[in-house]
């Protein structure tokens, strides 16, 4: 295994391998997650899942008797590094298969080498939507999985009258584009839309909180992420601003960043996912259970949900195939399912997204969510959001 230099010098980094059978190698694959910079703490979820995945599947033999040996860096969420260092798992290397990313930005600066090299991307992150490429699978939930539902249960349950902020790059405009024709077509009003920097200045967040205490919305919409986010939150807090009054409502908001805020500063807050560690699920419990056993107090998410289940199903796909071809194995993904804490996880062959269950949490004072609303049944994913209108996704 080869890893550079982790944010986080206390967090485990996968295990060692045992030697593949008969002197066979073992699978190389790419881990490209930021360890580091203003994602690490979302970014760093990814990074467990995968870990846990990892040993799971080299402790039952590997794959066809030979490990998976991965070759880890620290994009230091920095979407340049992205793109040096998938080229560099991909040329120098010699790697077929990366499992990284987690901001759009970031993933389209890896889409044009991955598919230079016709090399496979699997990517575990929501997202906004209105991309495919037959040499990515998408994991994390599409627009029609989350924030269409979520649009849907502000207006029924906290208001009409939406602030929305976000980052500025392309996953906050276009969901919020989403957001905005979405609440629209239901007779809403967006009251604001405002952008900060990735690691903005705290005086730039103040503001905005201003903005919101002078317009008193129904309800606030955030798509700041990571240590941004994290500082909107705390920032809103001490304002004297509540979730009682004016909720904040985030589809990226997960246990990891409640842990960093404070689960107080968060309580009341509302956050739409695939998956949340309260859920009852068939292999939820065996899965916090080993998660506990490995990584102690510190808690999953629908980071490291998906993607310690889609290196599950990777490796269902590499047992068929038996070898890296990219072509053959996204044949093989689109053949397996794997039965993921989340629910039952399963790709597409006509899109590489993942059929998934959309939930909506309300956080609670010890950091966790109560599921408020689920899906009656796991959804197809629209990454055009060409048959859905909300009328088909109203919430009872």
């Amino acid at each position: 295994m080869t890893q550079t230099p982790a944010g986080d010098a206390a967090a485990p980094s996968p295990a060692t391998p045992p030697a593949a059978s008969q002197g066979q190698a073992g699978w190389r694959i790419g881990v490209l997650y930021s360890r580091s910079g203003v994602t690490a703490t979302t970014e760093s979820q990814h990074f467990f899942g995968t870990v846990l995945a990892v040993e799971e599947i080299n402790a039952l033999g590997g794959v066809l008797g030979r490990p998976l040996e991965p070759v880890v860096y620290d994009p230091r969420s920095d979407s340049e590094e992205y793109r040096r260092l998938a080229a560099r798992l991909l040329l120098d290397d010699e790697v077929g298969v990366i499992f990284g990313g987690c901001t759009s930005h970031c993933r389209k600066a890896m889409l044009p080498v991955v598919e230079r090299s016709n090399s496979l991307l699997w990517y575990a992150s929501v997202y906004e939507g209105f991309e495919y490429s037959p040499n990515v699978i998408y994991t994390g939930a599409a627009p029609n999985q989350g924030s269409m539902q979520l649009a849907a249960y502000l207006i029924q349950h906290c208001g009409s009258r939406i602030f929305l902020v976000g980052a500025d790059y392309i996953y906050p405009r276009e969901t919020n584009r989403i957001m905005r024709e979405t609440v629209e077509q239901r007779g809403g009003e967006i009251l604001d839309e405002t952008y900060l920097r990735l690691g903005c200045d705290q005086a730039e967040i103040a503001d905005v909180v201003d903005d919101i205490r002078r317009i008193q919305p129904d309800v606030v919409f955030s798509t700041l992420i990571g240590s941004d986010a994290e500082r909107f939150y705390r920032c809103y807090h001490e304002a004297g601003l509540s979730a009682e009054r004016i909720p904040i409502a985030s589809l990226t908001l997960t246990e990891a960043e409640v842990a960093q805020i404070g689960p107080a500063l968060c309580a009341g807050h509302i956050t739409a996912a695939t998956y949340f560690n309260s859920v009852d699920t068939p292999a939820n419990a065996p899965f916090l259970e080993r998660w506990r056993a490995r990584f102690g107090a510190r808690p999953a998410s629908v980071y490291s949900e998906a993607s310690y289940s889609q290196m599950h199903l990777f490796a269902r796909a590499l047992q068929r195939v038996g070898g890296m071809d990219t072509r053959r194995l996204v044949q093989a993904v689109h053949q397996v399912a794997f039965d993921a804490p989340g629910g039952r996880l399963a790709v597409l062959s006509e899109n590489n997204h993942c059929v998934l269950t959309p939930r909506i949490g309300i956080c609670r004072d010890d950091g966790a969510f109560d599921v408020v609303w689920q899906s009656p049944e796991a959804v197809r994913p629209d990454p055009y959001l060409t048959a859905l209108g909300l009328d088909a996704l109203w919430l009872g």
